[in-house]
């Protein structure tokens, strides 16, 4: 049993989030709403995922950085926490590309 996937996934994620606490994106604009996005976003993937494995098509790999930790047929513990990171940092590049593109027309229209 390996915690280093986990690890990096969990370290990734408290990045994400710091960059978008700092500068107001997602989470630090309006946690309540950000967390029910959140929330949604994970169980879409999370239905996406379980249909896949019903299905035959998804399968987990054996890797010597997994917990090896499963919370359903090919479905490891690392997974929701890869799904919860994946929406965390499309929201930060969608609504932080959107302020820079904000920035720049004003930065634009005021010369």
């Amino acid at each position: 049993m390996s915690l280093v996937y986990l690890g990096s996934l969990l370290v990734c994620l408290a990045c994400m989030i710091a960059i978008d606490v700092r500068f107001r994106l997602f989470l630090g604009r309006d946690w309540r709403r950000a967390l029910v996005v959140l929330a949604v976003g994970v169980a879409f993937f999370l239905a996406w995922d379980l249909a896949g494995i019903a299905l035959g098509i998804f399968l987990r790999g054996d890797g010597p950085f997994m917990t090896g930790v499963m919370l359903a047929p090919e479905l490891p513990l690392e997974e929701p926490i890869f799904l919860l990171f994946l929406c965390e940092v499309t929201m930060v590049l969608v609504l932080g590309t959107q302020r820079l593109l904000q920035a720049r027309e004003r930065k634009g229209s005021g010369s």
